[in-house]
């Protein structure tokens, strides 16, 4: 498991243009292994502009190497205030090529899921970029309502997509540990990609399949309006999942976001942009 970045009470970036607007946020991250593995095989970055973990899958370490090689990656890109999507692009596809020269750390099973959200511009104005590959899921919450940003690539998912089985039989289906797309060997990395407008006043949760196993939307929607702070959102949500089993790794990265320059108007003229599927 490799954590890079850790909670921050208060981050605040400028906006280009000179005219003294920022984005103030606030985040913390916790991971744990869990109760039934040996290894933690997550790993997360939570230093601004990106926020994302990754839910690694392979024999012995080999987990840990991929989504440690992820998000190392990703870190590359920390050095500047926003990033787009072909920064992203690149540190994933740097992630397969270290994963192909892991001798004696990957196999043809070595892979990991990655999902997240970065500052980015979109006509000179800040938005999140929100990203996913695989099971692990962004939500937004804001207002008391609660919201899944990501798509899952999975089995389940695309059965749910066809109308195949309803959400509640999504819960309990045997097969909703398979993915469909993932970060591995041999494979071009292939995120969505969505642009989500920056709103004072949403907390945003970035966490692994470790997590939604053991809560449900009510209960994530419960955790995150509970807590006082990031930190405190993200150490319920990690005790509660824990509580009700802990059956997989658990990762949680909870994003406050304190000020935009719209903050007055809540984000009002703002609207969620097309969604981009691949």
């Amino acid at each position: 498991m490799t954590q890079i970045g850790r909670s921050n009470r208060r981050h605040n970036v400028a906006v280009p243009g000179g005219s003294g607007a920022r984005v103030g946020l606030a985040w913390a991250a916790l991971s744990d292994k869990g109760y039934r593995r040996s290894v933690n095989e997550d790993s997360l970055l939570a230093r601004s502009p990106i926020f994302a973990v990754a839910d690694g899958m392979g024999g012995h370490t080999a987990g840990d190497f991929a989504s440690t090689a992820v998000v190392t990656r990703l870190a590359e890109q920390v050095s500047v205030d926003f990033v787009r999507e072909d920064a992203i692009n690149d540190a994933l596809r740097s992630a397969v090529d270290d994963m192909g020269r892991g001798v004696g750390h990957t196999d043809l099973g070595t892979g990991t899921t990655v999902t997240g959200l970065a500052l980015t511009l979109v006509d000179g104005a800040p938005y999140w970029l929100v990203f996913n590959i695989g099971d692990s899921r962004v939500y937004s919450f804001l207002d008391g309502v609660l919201e899944q940003l990501t798509i899952d690539h999975s089995i389940v998912q695309e059965l749910l997509d066809a109308g195949a089985i309803t959400p509640a039989e999504a819960e309990v289906h045997p097969h909703s540990n398979v993915i469909t797309r993932a970060v591995g060997l041999n494979e071009d990395p292939v995120p969505d990609y969505w642009f989500i407008p920056i709103v004072a006043g949403t907390r945003l949760l970035v966490c692994s399949d470790g997590l939604t196993k053991e809560l449900t939307e009510h209960g994530i929607r419960h955790f995150l309006r509970e807590g006082s702070s990031p930190l405190d959102a993200a150490q319920q949500l990690m005790d509660a999942a824990l509580g009700n089993g802990g059956r997989d790794n658990v990762t949680v990265v909870v994003v406050d976001v304190l000020e935009t320059p719209e903050s007055g108007a809540r984000g009002e003229g703002l609207s969620r942009r097309a969604v981009r599927r691949h």
